[in-house]
């Protein structure tokens, strides 16, 4: 290698030195919006099945932040788990605040609400903690599915604190992503916590500079089984219409027990095979067995015949 290509390269890896330096941006990477909002969907499927009630989960805010300044009003009220992540070699942090778990065990315990929500202050019991062990075990696995397409990273949970002050993965000025996630059941609610350091995102910028469409939940077989077989049972409408002739209401009244109404159709005439005033294919009527029949000639197309009916007005 020449020192003029040596040079190339150096000035082609200057914006990444610069970009680094800088730190994360959120408007930077739309990714990472696409990332939590599949997280909490992740989140309120994986709960259904455990909890009496629904439980909704939604992102109410990304920011940056220090760790120290993030989690410095939670002690004692809150419950945080510390989850490596392997492939990284990097630890990211959940924390449950108090109105969180308290309104989890109950959704979880068959609550139905009526009930006005617990305003004690008191440590976390060992049911309560050995409940939300269980949760954070499916936030980890939801996070992972979050991810998938972008990194491929496996989260495991470290341990669980009920002390802000343990939850130590680096310095507390360190510069992090938060994701606010919030829960709503049992009309209350609480909020979680995703702190995720800068230093394990720097390497996967480029990939969260692009947002990718696809989405990232894995797919559930006995899920689509039903859906298919759901879709397959239901009962849709068919109608045929073999002409339509425009006439004013002065005739319609006119009609008597009888009367012949003339049409423009002819034998091959296509007729149209409509569902919900939706245009679905072009038939021939015939008969077959003594009934009428219809047999599918050409599918439309809607395109076509949205242009054609915009032009006939």
């Amino acid at each position: 290698m020449t020192m003029e290509d040596v040079e190339i390269d150096q000035r082609k890896q200057l914006p990444n030195y610069l970009l680094d330096a800088a730190g994360i941006s959120i408007e930077r990477m739309p990714m990472l919006n696409v990332i939590f909002d599949r997280m909490a969907a992740s989140c309120t499927d994986s709960l259904q099945p455990m909890a009496g009630t629904p439980c909704y989960f939604s992102v109410n805010g990304i920011v940056n932040d220090r760790v120290g300044d993030i989690i410095k009003d939670y002690e004692g009220n809150a419950v945080a788990a510390v989850l490596y992540a392997e492939q990284w070699d990097s630890r990211v942090i959940i924390v449950l605040d108090r109105d969180f778990v308290f309104t989890m065990v109950e959704a979880m315990f068959g609550s139905d609400g009526a009930e006005p929500p617990l305003d004690v202050e008191r440590s976390f019991s060992n049911i309560e903690i050995r409940l939300v062990q269980a949760l954070f075990e499916r936030f980890a696995k939801a996070l992972q599915t979050a991810f998938a397409g972008t990194s491929n990273v496996t989260f495991r949970v470290e341990r669980v604190e009920t002390a802000m002050a343990s939850l130590a993965i680096g310095r507390s000025g360190n510069m992090s992503i938060c994701a606010n996630i919030m829960l709503q059941a049992l009309y209350r609610g609480g909020q979680m916590f995703l702190i995720v350091p800068h230093s394990a995102l720097n390497p996967l910028r480029q990939k969260l500079a692009h947002v990718v469409v696809s989405d990232g939940r894995a797919a559930d077989p006995r899920w689509r089984e039903q859906m298919e077989s759901e879709v397959h049972r239901t009962e849709v409408t068919l109608s045929a219409v073999l002409d339509e002739k425009m006439i004013s209401l002065e005739d319609v009244v006119k009609f008597k027990v009888g009367q012949v109404l003339e049409l423009e159709a002819t034998p091959r005439t296509l007729a149209r095979l409509e569902s919900n005033n939706q245009v679905l294919f072009w038939c021939q009527i015939g008969q077959l067995d003594g009934y009428y029949a219809m047999q599918v000639a050409d599918p439309v197309d809607q395109k076509r015949e949205f242009v054609d009916d915009i032009l006939s007005r």
